[in-house]
């Protein structure tokens, strides 16, 4: 007989490893799989920083997860005593012309404001010159553009976050397999049988949070469902790294023109030997994650040339460093958390688009509340599969 455990988790990213920190915690006996050594750089939660912020532009579903989940990282720090939100502020540029599409969201700033209003979140609203005046580093600010600012926002620190956690559920009693291929699931009754490549497992309810791999493992409907595409993560030397400090520079979101190629997201450098981290949401094609290319020098160099040089001051075409991660995506941008229709003992996170990272703590939590207590306290019920499948 396989070993047995009341939970068992596919997948240690972001997603996975909330889901077994809280599982494990509430004393269910837990067991993670990851087919990597997490945290690691071969999926979507790495990259030293993710942008957070509680109006999320993306709609209002979204709000209580990011504010639940800034809730649990400041129990985690004050139980740890490290930091893993950098509240350097989170500021998001554009013009009434260019508030944005991102996500899903046809008007980034727009949609920022609204939700800070709708949920009393502390905001400004900085007009053009008020943004020439902070942040003398953005040359290119129109008299139309506008900013939301988000004092109490910044980044997470990502690698930290998913290690506290795996240790965190590992004191509690969780078993952790890295390196571990799961090959095949399937459920009979009440249990779920999970083989691997170390061998055969069984749970009263696995979840999968596999990211782009949750479409080879699960098959349909999710094959059908799921884009995958691939992101680059670009680190730029500048000339004064004080200048970018994040006492002086928030996380930045520029929507720069009303072209949609011409937006970046910017954070602040904490570390002069790493440079100025940008990256961008590319809707390219639907990839192979597993072949994926690595990022290139030259078209760094060539997004240097064509955005960051005529905007932002100091930035020096220099690339220290490149990184690629992908995005695994639904039609319209949302998350799914939800059963697999199939087998109602299998809990599948996936398809978080770019944006999941600010509320995975929040849905680890709720997913957690809702296989082992029948319900959650954050509902869950606006990111259920069936959206997808009207």
């Amino acid at each position: 007989m396989p070993q047995e455990f009341d939970v068992a988790v596919v997948g240690l990213g972001a997603m996975g490893a909330a889901t077994l920190y809280q599982a494990t915690t509430r004393g269910a006996t837990s067991l993670g799989i990851d087919r990597f050594r997490p945290p690691h750089a071969r999926g979507a939660s790495h990259g030293n920083s993710r942008v957070t912020r509680e109006a999320v532009g993306e709609g209002a579903d979204y709000v209580p997860l990011v504010m639940r989940s800034h809730r649990i990282v400041a129990e985690l720090e004050r139980e740890l005593g490290e930091t893993f939100l950098v509240r350097s502020g989170t500021l998001i540029i554009g013009s009434q012309a260019a508030g944005g599409a991102l996500h899903g969201a046809p008007d980034f700033v727009a949609g920022s404001i609204a939700m800070a209003r709708r949920f009393g979140i502390e905001h400004e609203i900085l007009d053009a010159g008020e943004l020439r005046r902070r942040y003398p580093q953005f040359r290119t600010i129109r008299d139309a553009d506008r900013g939301y600012f988000e004092p109490n926002a910044g980044y997470m620190r990502p690698e930290a976050l998913i290690d506290a956690q795996i240790a965190g559920a590992c004191r509690a009693g969780a078993t952790v397999l890295p390196d571990t291929v799961v090959e095949r699931i399937g459920q009979a009754g009440d249990r779920v049988r999970i083989e691997t490549n170390a061998g055969a497992f069984a749970a009263r309810h696995l979840v999968v949070a596999a990211g782009a791999w949750t479409r080879k493992l699960l098959g349909p409907p999710y094959d059908g469902l799921l884009t995958v595409t691939r992101q680059v993560v670009r680190w730029y030397a500048v000339e004064d790294p004080s200048s970018f400090r994040p006492e002086k520079m928030p996380v930045f979101m520029w929507f720069v023109s009303e072209r949609p190629g011409d937006y970046f997201t910017g954070f602040p450098v904490a570390d002069p030997a790493e440079g100025l981290k940008i990256i961008t949401s590319d809707d390219g094609p639907d990839i192979d994650h597993e072949a994926m290319e690595p990022a290139d020098i030259e078209a760094s160099l060539a997004f240097h040339a064509r955005l960051l040089a005529p905007n932002i001051a100091g930035v020096r075409p220099k690339v220290v460093a490149n990184a690629t991660c992908f995005y695994t995506n639904t039609p319209h941008r949302g998350f799914v958390i939800d059963r697999h229709p199939a087998m109602d003992r299998v809990t599948v996170i996936c398809a978080c688009s770019g944006h999941g990272f600010k509320h995975s703590l929040a849905i680890g939590e709720a997913v957690a509340q809702t296989i082992l207590e029948g319900r959650s306290t954050i509902d869950l019920a606006p990111f259920a599969l069936s959206r997808l499948k009207r």
